[in-house]
Order: structure tokens, then C-alpha cells, then sequence
């Protein structure tokens, strides 16, 4: 099964870095965000990727078309140009990196993989920002299994700020940044079935508006509710936040081994 990453947007309110590179080169840990959630993919066996490039879509090639010599060991001769590599410790994907236009919406950018994906019957998508540890093999499961045409990963989302529970003013729980207990969200890792295409219409069509209303009114919307970890990575204290628990001994999204 394939997977789509959005990975074309401006990145506006994470400006900081995004003037140089798209959010989805944002790294987490010395590693592009993209790359966390590829990992996330491959480690349930989803290991094909069709990534919609857009804003700086240049920057997402150079680092795939390079990404064989960066993870290994490389020698030159000169007098030919010819370069071999040993202690290669690569990815095994397969990486379709498409243009979809700067000012594609989200929807638009998928609607331009129609053709592209004509052998799919069913695939995945996710956004290029946010990492989850989501259960892959138990999405998908859950999707076949209710036999709708979408399903949309629903999470809550982290406070921004502590929460405080009360006894008279004395402090009797306090919680840094957890997750909110009310309330759900689109998480992204969506799966979709090949027939979402019929409520796709254009460059300027946003996924998260009519196509979305549209699957729900006609009953073909299910949620896989998910109550772990997931993060998206909007702002500057986002990202900060992301490489804080990457630096710690447990963390949530990493559900690989480490290889490289």
C-alpha cells in the first residue's frame, strides 16, 4: 500500500525555519521531520512514498537524490568521476517525489496524484508535520474492516499549557502540557479508498473543507480514535518541544530500531 505525504505548504507560523527549507527539512534529533514520520511507515512495512512537493520542493530532492552517499562510506577517482560506497546504511524505500504546484491546496495536491495512483484501490496520507505513534498495521485493520471510503486518524492534542486540579486553593494534581481531555481532532494518517478522488476538484481544493464535509454527510468518514502520542510541529515552541523528547531515553514516536 502506498503512502502520501503533503509536504508542499508554506509553513508560515514556523517562519523561522521555514524561510530556508520546507517545514517537512525542519529536523527533529539532527532529522528532517519527513524523515521520523517515513520511519514510522516502514517500520509496519509501508516502505513506497509519494511525496506532493511544492514550496521549496527542491530542497526534499536534493536530500533523497543525495540520501545514498550522505549514509555511507565514498570513494572517488577523480580521473573518471566514479564513486563506489561501502557501510551503506540506507532506507530500503522507494520515493516518488512529485510536483504539485506553490499554491496547491491540500486537496488539490492529492487530486494531482489521481493518475499516478490509478492501480491503488486503497492507500494512506498524512501530513508532512506531525508525529504520532500511531499503530499502522491497526489503522489500516480498523479501515477494511468498517468497509467506508475514508478513515481519518482522530487524536487529542497536547495542552499548551499545565493543568491544575484544586482543593480549596491548595494545588492537588498538576499536570505539565498533557493531553487534553476533551475534544478530537484531525490527527492526519488518514486511509482513503481510490473513490475519495470523485470529491476532489482542482488545485484549490482544501482537503479538511468539502471533501471532508462531504465523505462525513454521505456517511463515508470513520475515525480511529487514538488516545497516545501525537504532536504536530505548527511553531518554533512546537519544534523545540519535539527535540526535547527526542533528547530524552523514551520516545513515544520512535517505534523503529535504530539502523542509522
Amino acid at each position: 500500500m502506498k503512502t502520501v505525504i503533503l509536504c508542499g505548504g508554506l509553513g508560515t507560523r514556523l517562519s523561522e525555519e521555514t524561510q530556508l527549507k520546507p517545514k517537512p527539512m525542519v529536523e527533529i534529533g539532527g532529522m528532517p521531520i519527513l524523515w521520523h514520520i517515513m520511519k514510522c511507515y516502514s517500520h509496519y512495512g509501508f516502505k513506497e512514498f509519494f511525496l506532493t512537493l511544492g514550496y521549496k520542493g527542491e530542497f526534499i530532492k536534493d536530500y533523497f537524490l543525495n540520501y545514498h552517499p550522505h549514509a555511507s562510506d565514498v570513494t572517488v577517482e577523480l580521473a573518471t568521476g566514479q564513486a563506489t560506497y561501502a557501510n551503506t546504511t540506507t532506507e530500503d524505500w522507494i520515493v516518488n517525489l512529485i510536483d504539485t504546484g506553490k499554491q496547491t491546496l491540500t486537496g488539490g495536491r492529492l487530486h494531482r496524484l489521481k493518475q499516478k495512483l490509478s492501480s491503488e484501490n486503497t492507500f494512506m496520507l498524512t501530513y508532512g508535520d506531525g508525529v504520532a505513534d500511531v499503530d499502522i498495521e491497526a489503522l489500516v485493520q480498523f479501515h477494511n474492516q468498517h468497509g467506508k471510503l475514508a478513515t481519518m486518524t482522530a487524536v487529542r492534542p497536547p495542552a499548551r499549557f499545565g493543568t491544575m486540579i484544586f482543593d480549596g486553593n491548595q494545588v492537588v494534581d498538576f499536570r505539565e502540557k498533557p493531553q487534553t481531555g476533551e475534544g478530537w481532532i484531525n490527527g492526519g494518517f488518514f486511509v482513503f479508498e481510490r473513490a475519495v478522488f470523485d470529491y476532489l476538484d482542482g488545485d484549490n481544493t482544501i482537503l479538511e473543507q468539502e471533501p471532508l464535509e462531504n465523505l462525513a454527510r454521505d456517511g463515508q468518514l470513520m475515525a480511529y480514535k487514538h488516545d497516545g502520542f501525537w504532536q504536530c510541529m505548527d511553531t518554533l515552541r512546537d519544534k523545540n518541544n519535539l527535540n526535547e523528547i527526542w533528547s530524552q531515553a523514551q520516545v513515544p514516536w520512535k517505534v523503529w530500531s535504530d539502523n542509522i
